[in-house]
């Protein structure tokens, strides 16, 4: 019987949230932290510097190298086609979410792109929305808590998950749960398909950031505070509607 995704983050959040709060001295900081004009709470630092060095460990074992070599092996077409087929297949939770945010205009265009690209594409290995200039627009939970006027609350480093807000990772939990994927597949017991496109996915994401955290993580002088910086730059930046779907700095891995 496989572990449901949703409550092995869910877990982790209650035990690691209870733990940084039980290993911070008072739990607020002691000086304001900021991002452009933003504002971020980093109240468990200490904590979240250590399970980022050992995320960040495990990668470089492990996450990176496969990476590499997929990207490597894999031609341009083919891993720009695995991509536009994650996408395809999490349109109905871009859907769902421009719906939640009243973007009725987004969620129109969410569904021509989908009937396009699973009719005509492939199953939306090609992308030929994109190509008639209906772009892909990726709209997630945590985009629309803050459209309602929720707060990104503290940062939290979830070991072997990744750095997010609460508010994401909440929203990443509650996005698991109500995966219509998800609930097809654990619901005519096809769970493995599940967790083999996560893992695909997983791997997606890690290539999209080869090129971003390697040149981050070269320049950086502090790396923990520079992908904290490029977390909150990312988010503000799909919260806008800004175009940043190559180069966005997801939570490790994206279970989406």
């Amino acid at each position: 019987m496989y572990a449901r995704p949703g409550k092995i983050l869910l877990s982790f959040l209650i035990v690691f949230s209870l733990v940084a709060c039980s290993s911070s001295n008072e739990g607020v900081e002691k000086s304001p932290i900021y991002v452009n004009d933003l504002e971020i709470h980093d109240p468990w630092e200490e904590y979240n510097r250590d399970v980022f060095e050992l995320n960040d460990a495990l990668d470089e074992a492990l996450l990176e190298p496969v990476a590499r070599g997929y990207s490597n092996v894999m031609p341009d077409f083919a891993e720009d086609g695995v991509s536009n087929v994650l996408r395809n297949l999490r349109s109905p939770l871009d859907f769902s979410n421009q719906i939640l945010q009243a973007d009725f205009e987004g969620a129109l265009e969410t569904l021509t792109r989908t009937m396009i690209n699973s009719s005509f594409g492939v199953l939306g290995f090609i992308d030929l929305a994109g190509d008639a200039g209906i772009e892909y627009e990726k709209e997630d939970f945590g985009q629309t808590l803050a459209v309602w006027g929720v707060g990104y609350g503290p940062y939290l480093v979830v070991p072997l998950y990744g750095p997010g807000s609460i508010r994401d990772h909440v929203a990443t939990f509650a996005e698991l749960t109500a995966n219509p994927f998800r609930l097809y597949l654990f619901n005519v017991d096809y769970e493995e398909i599940y967790f083999s496109v996560m893992a695909i996915g997983l791997l997606d994401t890690r290539v999209q950031l080869l090129d971003v955290l390697a040149d981050l993580k070269e320049s950086s002088i502090d790396y923990y505070a520079s992908v904290r910086s490029l977390y909150y730059q990312n988010r503000e930046a799909l919260i806008s509607d800004m175009d940043d779907t190559r180069n966005s700095m997801p939570a490790i891995p994206d279970f989406d």
